[in-house]
């Protein structure tokens, strides 16, 4: 993915998403680990390193922000790399989903008005200031699309699939309709080779502390020159011992996943056709879903005295939707209700008219326990 040249940040670098940052560091394995500062009044008591979490440090840097009273940063115009269209195709490319869906993610963030220059730019010291998780919202708005194109009731997409299978037996030479259940079957296998090597990786991390640990300042010295004494004798046993070459380490990709068409193993849907699941249409037209139903993540929002928009249990969704959920997660490592607030947040906007209907039709049924 190129991040194009005039996307620079207030101190002159290339901007760069939380998501990305996190996976750097997780990659690197430096600077990962972090304690949390807690008050106490005895000088043993130890506070165990954690992974970073996205939530808490999204939050801890909108406060910073506001705190230091930092002034608008730098428009987040179409050509930004933190614009939802760029991050939709980067995750589109990500997940081995077909590129025309490119098209309709385009529309759904025009729609919803999340591609606006002042919607997406942040400004902490402005009274009304509006904070976006970028990675989080461009998922979403991919979500949102497939739910568009297939339901993802466990039903329509399974017959959707069935109609690509048979298309692609009887025309070969021409280009393959996107089937939902090759691309669910293909990308399952990957997505659950990947995530038992990460846990795995996560399960033997060595949990090493950076200072020695002491009981009483006196010892203080004798701790700090044996750890020195230590770290010098591990360098020079390495240096005798270990006489190959150290091969250089390749920086850390933004993507988690690799599709080519020339892979063999693994089918490529980046140029499959959603053909099977849109209705031709004119020139100028908007994009037209042959699917005309759709489902609410959310019929009902918390109150605005609440934590969180809504509640996400896997029990009350389909299992399409919930790998779909997983997956996505677990490339922004995020939790999987966090995603799903982004969801009902990006269909909030899109179908204000069906909100409205389900709030009058909440009220009335209100009134009639009333009366």
């Amino acid at each position: 993915m190129k991040i194009y040249g005039r996307d620079k940040g207030i101190f002159g670098i290339e901007r760069l998403t939380l998501i990305s940052g996190l996976r750097t560091m997780e990659k690197r394995q430096k600077c990962l680990l972090f304690s949390k500062v807690v008050p106490s009044s005895s000088p043993r008591s130890l506070v165990p390193k954690s992974w970073p979490n996205y939530e808490e440090i999204y939050k801890n840097m909108i406060e910073i922000a506001t705190f230091l009273d930092l002034p608008r940063f730098p428009d987040i115009t179409e050509d930004c790399y933190l614009h939802p269209n760029i991050l939709c195709m980067k995750y589109l490319m990500e997940v081995n989903l077909p590129d025309e869906m490119h098209g309709l993610t385009c529309q759904v963030v025009k729609m919803t008005g999340i591609g606006e220059v002042d919607f997406l730019t942040f400004d902490p010291i402005a009274k009304m200031k509006r904070t976006v998780k970028y990675d989080v919202q461009a998922v979403a708005v991919i979500v949102v699309v497939l739910k568009l194109l297939f339901l993802l009731d466990d039903n329509l997409e399974w017959s959707l699939s069935d109609l690509a299978e048979k298309y692609n037996k009887e025309n070969k030479e021409e280009k393959p309709w996107f089937d939902f259940r090759k691309w669910y079957q293909v990308v399952k296998k990957t997505f659950d080779e990947k995530k038992r090597k990460w846990e795995e990786a996560r399960a033997k991390y060595m949990w090493k502390s950076e200072k020695p640990l002491y009981h009483s300042h006196i010892d203080k010295s004798v701790a700090y020159k044996r750890r020195e004494m230590v770290v010098n004798l591990q360098k020079q046993f390495s240096t005798l011992v270990d006489s190959t070459p150290i091969v250089e380490k390749k920086g850390p990709s933004s993507f988690q996943f690799n599709w080519t068409e020339e892979d063999t193993d693994r089918t490529c849907f980046h140029g499959h056709s959603l053909q099977g699941v849109l209705i031709k249409k004119k020139k100028g037209q908007s994009l037209i879903t042959k699917n005309s139903l759709y489902w609410l993540s959310t019929q009902k929002f918390c109150k605005s005295h609440c934590r969180h928009v809504t509640t996400y249990e896997e029990s009350n969704f389909s299992l399409s939707y919930q790998f779909i959920l997983n997956i996505f997660s677990f490339l922004l490592r995020i939790k999987t209700s966090f995603l799903h607030e982004e969801v009902s947040l990006i269909e909030k906007k899109l179908f204000k008219k069906k909100y409205r209907e389900a709030k009058k039709n909440s009220s009335r049924s209100k009134k009639v326990r009333r009366y």
